[in-house]
């Protein structure tokens, strides 16, 4: 599976109670582009009413997203790591890039420290950033019986 961000383009109703068009950004977890835009139809006609246009996709380069039941925000997180390349015999940095539901920046470096607890190698987190996706349609099995 491979992780997809989808730019969609609708009318939303704002606090205020008027309508006015927004643009956000979705990760949506699919295997091919076909898949990802199909999938984000189905999505969005369960919470858009009325028209919108799917205006941007683009393969993601997160590694993992890790979400948690409570956080206003998604959090991406950048870090290195350093292993060995065993044929040349050299170090070799590696830039990986998370995504962590969280309520502020404290919160997602300890989940995320957290989340990353069990790896062997050594990291660093070189930065954390309030993240423009809005929200998160992983894949379910049971999504192939429908």
């Amino acid at each position: 599976m491979q992780w997809f961000e989808v730019g969609v383009k609708y009318y939303k109703v704002g606090e205020d109670g008027n309508e006015k068009k927004v643009s956000e950004v979705f990760l949506i977890d699919a295997v091919s582009w076909t898949e990802s835009e199909a999938r984000m139809i189905e999505q969005l006609k369960e919470f858009v009413k009325g028209e919108f246009v799917i205006d941007s996709m683009k393969k993601s380069k997160l590694s993992e997203v890790f979400p948690y039941d409570s956080g206003e925000w998604w959090f991406k997180v950048a870090i290195d790591m350093v292993t060995i390349d065993e044929s040349a015999g050299k170090e070799k940095k590696i830039k990986l890039y998370y995504l962590i539901a969280a309520d502020n920046i404290q919160e997602a470096l300890t989940r995320m420290n957290e989340s990353l607890d069990p790896m062997i190698v050594p990291y660093v987190i070189t930065g954390i950033n309030v993240s423009n996706i809005v929200d998160i349609f992983p894949y379910f099995k049971n999504e192939e019986n429908e």
